[in-house]
């Protein structure tokens, strides 16, 4: 499966992100041993210039690997045309004991870069950096989870050969009294769109409150609210919503969303989830950088917007999400 171009456009990328991460490395290592903000020696200057050459391509690299996500999607979507029994992405993910893995981890990484990120930003908004070193040591520490990102998603494209014989979304999402085997079962039909619909309204009250009376632990609680909503929302959207907008009752699959016979629709569920639960678990990160002086008016006008965004994002991937479930039960059937 190497030689195609989603599998060459995916390997390209993560080597690419991991030179410049690896050229990062260095002024990271420089940062610790030299940097003294206090200091008007050569060293510290050419040490500040460098940092904003190296912090701007590891900004870019790491919007690189958050993107790559969709990319590795659709990788798998192509891949599936020639492995047997596979119609989606799911029947590819599941063909070798890498797929499901790799989707884990560039999943957690969509956040663990993008926090570097918001990092990055609050730090440059103060003249004396006062990030610098934590960011630079949070660098070091992305970079052994950009190798395993990468090592994932080689061996798991090195492993799939036409010959393999995998799964259907059908028997892999499907019901298990229908004879397959639900990933997702322990919830009934009814209770995931209580338990949906009451965390979508627990966390409007909470950012409402948030946004009117900030305060530490309340940004820790809509945090954990949004991080708890995230892993629901992709439950419900997979075993509940889906096979609406379907239009199939056992049509019950998470990744068929992207595909254009349903107007990709799942790009705009997943961009509005992905990037609401971002946001709303970034107000944790942000909360403790308060500690310097010279940080608490940025980290505060962050945790504004964060909070902003967030519950804007959330009411859209609400609304889409449950667009036609919502006109299933008005006007029956596919209207």
């Amino acid at each position: 499966m190497f030689l195609n171009s989603w599998s060459i456009a995916l390997l390209i990328c993560g080597v690419l992100v991991l030179f410049l991460l690896g050229l990062a490395a260095r002024s990271a290592v420089r940062v610790l041993l030299f940097w003294d903000p206090d200091s008007d020696s050569n060293r510290q200057i050419r040490l500040e210039n460098e940092i904003w050459l190296t912090s701007t391509l590891v900004e870019y690299g790491l919007g690189v690997q958050i993107l790559s996500l969709a990319v590795f999607v659709l990788a798998a979507d192509y891949f599936s045309q020639s492995i047997v029994g596979a119609m989606c992405a799911t029947g590819s993910l599941l063909a070798n004991d890498f797929g499901i893995p790799a989707l884990m981890v560039k999943i957690g990484g969509v956040f663990l870069y993008g926090y570097w990120i918001v990092l990055h930003q609050l730090d440059i908004r103060s003249p004396k950096y006062p990030l610098v070193r934590l960011k630079y040591v949070y660098l070091l520490l992305l970079l052994p989870l950009v190798v395993l990102d990468l090592a994932l998603e080689t061996v798991y494209i090195a492993g799939l050969t036409p010959e393999i014989i995998t799964s259907c979304c059908a028997v892999v999402f499907g019901d298990a009294a229908g004879g397959g085997t639900n990933l997702l079962s322990g919830l009934t039909h009814g209770m995931s769109l209580v338990l949906f619909y009451g965390s979508v309204l627990l966390l409007l009250a909470a950012g409402a409150v948030l946004l009117a009376a900030p305060r530490p632990w309340l940004s820790l609680f809509f945090g954990g609210l949004w991080l708890g909503f995230f892993i629901l929302a992709l439950m419900t959207v997979t075993t509940v919503f889906s096979s609406y907008i379907y239009a199939m009752p056992y049509h019950k699959c998470p990744f068929c969303l992207l595909k254009p016979e349903y107007q990709y629709i799942g790009f705009a569920i997943y961009a509005a989830l992905f990037g609401g639960a971002f946001m709303g678990t970034s107000v944790v990160v942000a909360e403790p950088l308060r500690r310097p002086e010279e940080m608490g008016a940025a980290v505060s006008g962050y945790r504004k917007k964060a909070v902003g965004v967030s519950l804007l994002l959330l009411i859209l991937f609400t609304i889409l999400s449950s667009y036609h479930y919502v006109r299933y039960l008005i006007v029956g059937g596919e209207g």
